[in-house]
């Protein structure tokens, strides 16, 4: 998709097709013969999944969007200031572009030309996104459709196409370019890794960066039990709906033969591991057939498929997070009402 107006020019890079149902194969056979049972979350974000999750934003239970969106529209101002000759923003997890464009709202008068970078795997929420970050000012976007690290790749070649030369295999990558980069992950999109997974990630987004680049990260903070629990199990049934979608996914996309009535939704909190588990139960026994993965699964009664893991934390527990990634802190701004973080640090 490629569209223009006086604002934005938007160009969505589309991953490969089939590489990407080759993958979606490879992992549902590999995460279902598991024990525990699972299926990555990413694959949650299908098109039905996605429009689902941005129900789920706007559910009263659900407090994270709108404290993290009032963090950006009362911090976006000092964001903007601590990242001077910034050049271009990256995103990763775009969803509807709703957040960005509220930080872009805080940008200083004097709005020098801006390169917008979107990275998510829907393509419906990266063409939404597009254009309601595109109606800001001097603003170019080029969206990725892409799991977070390629799409981070990938713009970080588009930055770098001027002919520079590539670094050495397992070398840091450092290429050419002018201006600074401002990387946001927000939504605690981080909460879906494990510690092990997301040290690997941020990590990675540290060497994909250059001195003075900086990061702004969203992350959810350990509450009430009982407030986690109605926010991943909500009275209307959205997020139960958006669990069973992925089992709805599997069987267009892959040819399975999966009973939706013949599971339910469950959430816990595993204190212990400080994070919300999202669980989808098997109500029989039953024999699922997957037929693009090659396999073919059998269900006791009770049985679990685990398909996201939502880590909360406290905010000396992102800075630690963060810090050992290589960053050093800058800000932190804390909602204690909603219990959300916004973390502002530099490479």
């Amino acid at each position: 998709m490629r569209a223009t107006n006086a604002a934005v020019t938007v160009s969505v890079r589309p991953s490969d097709p089939e590489r990407s149902a080759s993958r979606f194969a490879a992992d549902v056979a590999f995460y279902l013969n598991q024990t525990p049972r699972q299926l990555p979350s990413r694959y949650l974000y299908d098109p039905l999944g996605s429009s689902l999750f941005e129900a789920i934003r706007h559910l009263p239970w659900y407090q994270i969007s709108r404290a993290e969106t009032a963090l950006l529209a009362h911090h976006g101002a000092e964001v903007f200031r601590d990242a001077d000759s910034l050049a271009r923003i990256v995103e990763l997890g775009s969803g509807s572009g709703e957040k960005l464009a509220v930080l872009l709202d805080a940008r200083p008068s004097t709005r020098l030309p801006l390169q917008v970078h979107l990275v998510d795997v829907s393509r419906e929420a990266l063409e939404t996104a597009a254009f309601a970050v595109g109606v800001a000012p001097s603003v170019t976007v080029i969206a990725h459709q892409a799991p977070y690290e390629d799409g981070l790749e990938a713009a970080v070649r588009d930055v770098a196409s001027n002919g520079s030369r590539a670094a050495a295999p397992g070398a840091k990558r450092r290429t050419a370019r002018t201006g600074r980069t401002l990387v946001l992950f927000l939504g605690s999109n981080i909460g879906n890794f494990d510690p092990p997974a997301a040290d690997a990630l941020l990590g990675r987004i540290a060497q994909l960066l250059h001195p003075g680049d900086a990061f702004l990260l969203g992350a959810d903070l350990v509450k009430p039990e009982r407030d986690l629990l109605l926010a991943y199990d909500d009275p209307l049934g959205v997020t139960a709906a958006f669990n069973l979608n992925l089992l709805v996914h599997i069987n267009r996309e892959l040819g399975a033969d999966f009973d939706i009535t013949s599971f339910k939704h469950r959430a816990i909190w595993n204190a212990a591991a400080s994070r919300v588990e999202m669980h989808l139960v098997s109500l029989r026994p039953q024999r699922v057939r997957v037929p693009a993965s090659r396999i073919e699964v059998t269900f006791r009664p009770g049985e679990i498929i685990w398909t996201e893991s939502s880590y909360k934390y406290r905010p000396a527990e992102v800075l630690n997070l963060l810090q050992r990634c290589g960053f050093r802190r800058r800000a932190q701004w804390v909602d204690h009402d909603a219990r959300f973080a916004l973390t502002l640090v530099h490479l």
